[in-house]
């Protein structure tokens, strides 16, 4: 597990685009954290990253945005106003665990894949944020070569 201290929405992003330009097709990357702590921003940086010059913005009452990119394709992903595992179900949620492209999945624990659901050649990177103070988050990841 890598840790990376961001002091402004910029340096989350930053981080975010290293993120992107090191993604690979079939990449999932799993986001936690608080409302406010900063996942979309991370996100923005993500898209970036993949060469997507659109803007970026939660997908929070369609579940998932797509965007396309000069390297890979991004879904993003919402999973703030589901709460059961048939909602996502029935949202078609499961299509985006296997991206062709990259799927980034805010509110990602909502999700509980249940034990021995996911193949051993999928790529997940799971992201941890925590707020610190009013401009200080800990981002916690799995370190992916970024």
């Amino acid at each position: 597990m890598a840790t990376f201290i961001s002091h402004s929405p910029a340096e989350t992003e930053s981080l975010g685009e290293k993120f992107g330009r090191a993604a690979e097709r079939g990449l999932v990357i799993a986001l936690s954290g608080e409302l406010g702590a900063g996942k979309t921003q991370l996100v923005k940086g993500i898209a970036r990253g993949l060469g997507i010059t659109e803007r970026v913005h939660s997908p929070t009452f369609t579940v998932v945005n797509e965007y396309c990119g000069d390297r890979l394709k991004l879904f993003h992903l919402d999973l703030y106003r589901l709460e059961t595992r048939e909602e996502m179900l029935s949202s078609g949620v499961e299509e985006f665990l296997q991206p062709d492209g990259v799927a980034v999945i805010e509110w990602a624990e909502r999700l509980k894949p249940e034990a021995g659901s996911r193949k051993s050649e999928d790529k997940w990177v799971f992201v941890k944020i925590e707020i610190l103070d009013e401009s200080e988050r800990k981002i916690v990841y799995d370190d992916f070569g970024a």
